[in-house]
């Protein structure tokens, strides 16, 4: 479980650099709403990315007790996507719907990278 937290920590670095990049890209280019997406939808996606932390942590724990296994809740991070986009949806002069999406896959291609180099470190 100690790795899982050690990416997490990572996946917090990254998501504030991502932040600062969208912040600039908000206010010094005319695509600031493409910019406002996907700093919402990757801040719901490393909402996602916690909660999956925090549920693994859980499951984990019930296993090597022996208790009844909980889930690993796919409905609440479903549904803080279904936000994400809901609010998209609704601010479009604010949001940009499509790099919302993005946003929210940006959590995973970071853990994607992330593996690939640690897998690159280790061999």
């Amino acid at each position: 479980m100690l790795n899982l937290h050690h990416i997490f920590a990572m996946q917090k670095k990254a998501f504030f650099f991502l932040l600062v990049v969208c912040a600039l890209g908000w206010g010094f280019s005319p695509y600031d709403s493409v910019f406002a997406g996907i700093a919402l939808g990757a801040f719901f996606g490393t909402y996602n990315f916690w909660i999956l932390v925090r549920r693994m942590e859980k499951f984990d724990r019930s296993i090597s007790e022996g208790t009844k296994v909980a889930s690993i809740g796919t409905a609440l991070r479903f549904g803080s996507g279904v936000a994400a986009v809901a609010i998209a949806i609704s601010l479009p002069q604010y949001f940009h719907l499509i790099s919302t999406v993005i946003g929210l896959m940006i959590p995973y291609i970071f853990l994607v990278v992330e593996r690939l180099v640690h897998h690159k470190k280790s061999h």
